[in-house]
Formats: C-alpha cells, sequence, structure tokens
C-alpha cells in the first residue's frame, strides 16, 4: 500500500508542465508544524508569483493541517498544486474519517475550522485514498502570474 494518494516533486519544484506548478512535503507530527506549513506555503506562493491568494490559503491551511495533527494518526503531507486559475491545497492523513463542519459555541476555543473552509474557499471536500484520507480547499487566481516563464 503507498503511503500518499499520488507522487509529487518536492518542495520548491518547477513546473512540471505549462500552465501546471505541483509541489508536496511532509508534516511533523508536532505543533510548531501548523506554522511551518505557513511558512513554506507562503514561500512556494510567493515564488509563483500568487501573493493575492497567500492570505486566505495560510488560514485554510492552518485550519487543516491542524485537523490532521488533533484528529488523525500517521504521516501528514501537504500538496499543493496550480493548474489554469485554481489553486488547490490538500492535507493527507492516515485516518479515512473525513471532517464534519459543527457549530461551535459562542465561547469554543475550537470548533470553527471547516467552517472558515466552507465560507473562504471556492470549494473544498475530503477524499479517502489507500492510506486514509486527503481533505482539500480550491482558490480562484485571480491573476494567474504561473503562466509565464520565470
Amino acid at each position: 500500500m503507498a503511503l500518499w494518494s499520488r507522487a509529487l516533486a518536492p518542495y520548491g519544484a518547477s513546473p512540471i508542465c505549462a500552465g501546471i506548478w505541483d509541489t508536496s512535503w511532509p508534516v511533523a507530527r508536532e505543533p510548531a508544524s501548523v506554522g511551518h506549513a505557513r511558512r513554506v506555503l507562503t514561500a512556494q506562493l510567493s515564488s509563483w508569483g500568487l501573493h493575492e491568494v497567500t492570505d486566505t490559503s495560510r488560514l485554510l491551511v492552518s485550519e487543516l493541517v491542524t485537523n490532521a495533527l488533533r484528529h488523525a494518526h500517521g504521516p501528514v503531507r501537504v500538496n499543493l498544486r496550480v493548474h489554469g486559475a485554481v489553486l488547490r491545497c490538500e492535507v493527507e492523513d492516515g485516518s479515512a474519517t473525513g471532517p464534519v463542519p459543527r457549530t461551535a459555541g459562542i465561547d469554543a476555543e475550537s470548533g470553527r475550522g471547516i467552517e472558515l473552509v466552507d465560507a473562504l474557499a471556492q470549494d473544498w471536500g475530503s477524499d479517502r485514498t489507500t492510506a486514509g484520507k486527503t481533505t482539500w480547499f480550491e482558490l480562484a487566481v485571480p491573476n494567474p502570474g504561473h503562466d509565464r516563464a520565470h
């Protein structure tokens, strides 16, 4: 059984073909990994010229990585793909149980992550894989600068 649902190029990878950029990196199972995932994502989007979606992407990847670290077992991985005018960010983990949207109480300190994903993403979902699941979100890229040569 494969550990990850698909093979991707490592962080910092060049475009695999015109108009499609793809990269991936593992996430250590420790609290500091959420911040690390945000920093890697920010650097990658910057290198691709996708500044317009950075803030929203950082928030949403934080939520998905946090959920994976809190509620899943085994390895965690972030996959990032730009195709045309769509950015897709995936977080893979070892649990087959998908995220459950819930309504957090007014004083609750957690429980709003999937609500944020639902509110801010163009689309989102969760798919089972051979090793667990992939939870993903998509954002429109307002100015697809990745189509130009770097």
